[in-house]
């Protein structure tokens, strides 16, 4: 089991190569509107978590999911259920 603090900088190592040229991530990042993430990019990331964090996303949370802190909380969930 994975806890906030531990994931949210494994989530931002992850989520670094999509930031802009001098963007600062933080958990109030916005993974659509603030990285302007399109659909395969998700995809990307979404599998790298996946992989990370020996976790299967349910497609239905992805709504859910618009900060990074939002992300980290249901990464955090997902690995409690594990």
């Amino acid at each position: 089991m994975a806890h906030y603090e531990t994931i949210l900088p494994q989530l931002y190592e992850i989520l670094k190569p999509f930031a802009q040229d001098g963007q600062t991530l933080s958990d109030e990042t916005e993974l659509v509107a603030d990285l302007d993430l399109d659909s395969m990019k998700v995809l990307e990331i979404l599998l790298e978590v996946e992989e990370r964090f020996d976790i299967s996303i349910p497609l239905n949370v992805i709504p859910d999911v618009r900060t990074i802190r939002d992300f980290a909380r249901q990464i955090e969930q997902l690995t409690e259920q594990k």
